[in-house]
């Protein structure tokens, strides 16, 4: 190896050495706060290919971020299918079932935040009424929804079970975003990933494995598109 490959250090009280890849490509070691910075080295040393691997993937996003943009004619996935892009007279953006329509003239960034200003009225709208529906099949009432531009997190479940969304999982397909509603209604029961909590998962969707791992899939694809807001 020629050389050690260049990192940011973030020391914690975790216990042991974990390696982490920056959206923008950057290498992150998060190390233990008395871990000598030798041993750091070390541990960066013996996963060489798996960091190299995982640089070269992180370059390949970055790329296709930088070159990510939004244009009449583009096509844009709702509910796990895809739809164009239409140019509009109206001075509002709406969607038909077919077509999202933007009004014209529009440049790239507006468009991009006139469709992200439309995905979040069907998050909500399509969000709240899903979480209704399985609240009710899982005997559990959250305290409130809301829906956020959280990048990492698809849901999550506070210590006072009030359930939040990010808009973007409108983009999965409706069997993955049922999946997630679930697993954040479960965690009103099991605030922890339990085999009590995933019990509770199972016993709505005994298929939850496949589904999660499709949520994995949509994950892979949003890294190489540029939704920030």
């Amino acid at each position: 190896m020629n050389g050690i490959i260049p990192y940011t250090l973030v020391r914690s009280g975790r216990k042991t050495a974990a390696l982490h890849i920056t959206q923008n490509g950057v290498l992150e070691v998060r190390a233990p706060l008395k871990m000598p910075k030798v041993d750091i080295d070390c541990f960066v040393a013996s996963k060489e290919q798996w960091i190299r691997s995982h640089l070269e993937k992180a370059a390949v996003h970055s790329a296709a971020r930088s070159n990510f943009k939004l244009d009449y004619g583009s096509q844009i996935t709702l509910f796990g299918e895809v739809y164009p892009i239409v140019s509009s007279r109206s001075s509002g953006i709406h969607f038909d079932g077919a077509s999202v329509f933007v009004p014209a003239g529009l440049d790239n960034g507006d468009i991009k935040r006139a469709v992200i200003r439309l995905y979040r009225v069907i998050a909500k709208d399509s969000f709240s009424g899903r979480t209704g529906h399985f609240a009710g099949l899982m005997d559990v009432m959250p305290t409130g929804i809301r829906i956020t531009g959280a990048k990492t997190l698809w849901g999550s479940c506070s210590g006072k079970n009030s359930i939040s969304y990010s808009w973007r999982l409108v983009m999965a397909d409706e069997n993955v975003v049922n999946y997630v509603v679930v697993h954040e209604l479960a965690h009103i029961k099991e605030h922890n990933h339990s085999p009590r909590f995933w019990a509770a998962v199972e016993s709505i969707f005994p298929d939850y494995k496949d589904r999660r791992r499709k949520l994995k899939l949509i994950q892979e694809k949003l890294v190489a598109e540029d939704w920030d807001e």
